[in-house]
């Protein structure tokens, strides 16, 4: 029975899930972007509140690891090292794109048995983050950024139904016109869909190094310059 606290920062939501034996406890969540920083502490100490008021202690952090959003991947990863540090227990590492799968999955969408998933994360401009994954959470396509145009994924399109999703998946919408492709909208990555993926981690002893562990970008940062002031 492990005790696990999730944090998802990759997208425009902050959440935070406490579950117990893979059963949600409490989840916090915060739908206005760009507000991460403001709000992940105070959905941790509510949960830290609550183990106490319990007697319960937690036996990890777990943290979305990307691909996403590059500022709001960092704010979860520096809070969930400092909290696993400061309590002295494990780090697990979940991946962005598995966790959009998840989230699919227990959705209660009714899809063709031959159906593969395809999680989209939106990246800049016509560019997303991308894998396919079969129902075991196997890659069939290695997550990689991808560059939208009419002939994007179909080689799987012409063998398998393919469910598409995810904060990318809005701008596929008007350019994979394949007939197997099923777009399904309002997808987007929460940490309680995170406990399952979690649990499991914990189970199998897959922790992450604390002081060297980073996010996974699929790309290299690019920020921008700062306007000269006149």
């Amino acid at each position: 029975m492990a005790t696990i606290i999730s944090i998802e920062t990759s997208a425009d939501v902050c959440s935070v899930a406490l579950s117990s034996d893979g059963f949600i406890l409490q989840h916090f969540e915060e739908w206005e972007s760009h507000n991460h920083a403001a709000r992940l502490s105070g959905f941790l100490s509510d949960c830290m509140e609550h183990l106490r008021r319990h007697d319960m202690k937690p036996d990890a952090v777990a943290v979305s690891m990307g691909p996403g959003s590059y500022t709001g991947l960092r704010i979860g990863l520096s809070e969930a090292k400092g909290l696993a540090y400061a309590l002295g227990i494990p780090l697990i590492g979940v991946d962005t794109l598995r966790l959009l799968v998840t989230h699919v999955m227990f959705s209660g969408a009714e899809l063709p048995g031959d159906t593969l998933y395809c999680p989209m994360v939106d990246a800049r401009r016509m560019e997303v983050f991308t894998g396919v994954y079969d129902l075991a959470l196997n890659e069939v396509v290695t997550p990689a950024p991808m560059i939208l145009d009419e002939t994007s994924l179909s080689d799987i399109l012409d063998q398998h139904h393919l469910a598409i999703f995810g904060t990318g998946s809005d701008k596929a919408v008007d350019i994979i016109r394949h007939p197997n492709a099923l777009f399904i909208s309002g997808i987007v990555p929460l940490a309680t869909d995170m406990v399952a993926l979690a649990e499991k981690a914990w189970h199998a002893g897959e922790f992450l190094d604390l002081a060297y562990s980073t996010p996974s970008y699929l790309k290299a940062f690019q920020g921008t310059q700062p306007k000269a002031r006149i």
